[in-house]
C-alpha cells in the first residue's frame, strides 16, 4: 500500500474522516457485530459477542454464515443454550468454523457456563477479576478467562478458544469484542459493559490493520504482536485519549477498502 506522506494535522484528518465514514450503522450489516446487535439482554449480547470474535478470521462473508449458523445452533437464545447445557450433545468434530470445531466450542462454553453461574455476566467476572485495574486490561481479562475455561474442563486448556502465549499474542479477537462492549457512542459499537471504559481499550490489530498503520506510520513493529498493539494504540491515543479504538474503524476503512481520500 503506497500513502503519501502527511502531515501530523493531515494524517489526523485522514483518521478522523475515515473512522467516521465507517463507523456508521451502514457497517453493521456486513460485519459480525451485527450478531450481538441481535439481542437486548446483557447475557445474551456477551454471548454471541464472544462467540462471533472467536471466530472472527478469515473471509468477512464465511465468518458471517458461520456465526449466523452458530447462533442458529443455539436456537438463537445463547444464554439459555449455554445454562441449559444443550453444547454437550454438539458432536466434537462438527465444524464450526474453519478450524474451530464442536470439541471447541463446548471447551468455551463449558467456561462460560462457569463465569454466568457465578458472576452473571462477563462484565461482572471482569470486576470480580480485576481486569479494571490492571494495565493492561484485555490480557488480564484473557488470563482470567483461560482459567476458568480450563478449570470447568479438567484442567485442560484449548488455544483455539483464546490465545495461550498471552505475553505475545495481539488478542486481536478478543480486543475487538472488548470494543463491541465498552465502546458507547451508539452507532456500531454497543457501549453495554460498566467496568471497563474507552480510555482502557486497545486496537485490533491483526495484518491489514497492521499494514495500513505503518504505511501511514503510526507502526514501525514489522511483528503483529502484543507489544505492536501497544505501539499502535499509543501513537493514536493523542488523538482521542479517551475513546483510542476508535481509529480501528480508520484502519479498517483504508486497509480493507483501500479508499484514501484527498
Amino acid at each position: 500500500m503506497e500513502l503519501p506522506d502527511l502531515t501530523s494535522a493531515d494524517l489526523r484528518d485522514l483518521l478522523d474522516r475515515e473512522a467516521a465514514r465507517i463507523n456508521s450503522p451502514a457497517f453493521i450489516a456486513d460485519d459480525p457485530v451485527q450478531f450481538p446487535r441481535r439481542f437486548s439482554s446483557v447475557p445474551d449480547i456477551e454471548i454471541a459477542g464472544l462467540l462471533s470474535a472467536t471466530i472472527a478470521w478469515g473471509n468477512r462473508r464465511m465468518i458471517c454464515n458461520n456465526c449466523n449458523r452458530l447462533l442458529s445452533l443455539m436456537d438463537n437464545c445463547p444464554y439459555d443454550y449455554l445454562m441449559d447445557e444443550g453444547y454437550e450433545d454438539l458432536p466434537p468434530e462438527q465444524n464450526i468454523h474453519r478450524t474451530f470445531f464442536g470439541r471447541n466450542f463446548r471447551h468455551m462454553m463449558r467456561g462460560l457456563r462457569r463465569i454466568y453461574a457465578r458472576h452473571g455476566s462477563l462484565d461482572a467476572f471482569s470486576a470480580a477479576c480485576g481486569a479494571p485495574a490492571a494495565e493492561t486490561p484485555a490480557w488480564h481479562l484473557a488470563a482470567a478467562l483461560n482459567a476458568q475455561l480450563s478449570e470447568a474442563n479438567g484442567g485442560v486448556s484449548d488455544s483455539r478458544c483464546l490465545p495461550l502465549n498471552l505475553g505475545n499474542s495481539a488478542l486481536k479477537r478478543l480486543n475487538m469484542a472488548l470494543r463491541w462492549f465498552v465502546r458507547d457512542d451508539g452507532i456500531v459499537d454497543l457501549g453495554i459493559w460498566k467496568s471497563l471504559r474507552p480510555s482502557q481499550l486497545y486496537i485490533p490489530l491483526d495484518v491489514h490493520a497492521g499494514n495500513t498503520a505503518r504505511a501511514l506510520g503510526l507502526l514501525k513493529r514489522r511483528a503483529n504482536d502484543r507489544r505492536a498493539v501497544m505501539d499502535l494504540t499509543d501513537a493514536v491515543r493523542p488523538m482521542r485519549p479517551g475513546d483510542p479504538a476508535f481509529y480501528d474503524f480508520a484502519l479498517f476503512g483504508i486497509g480493507i477498502e483501500s479508499r484514501l481520500k484527498a
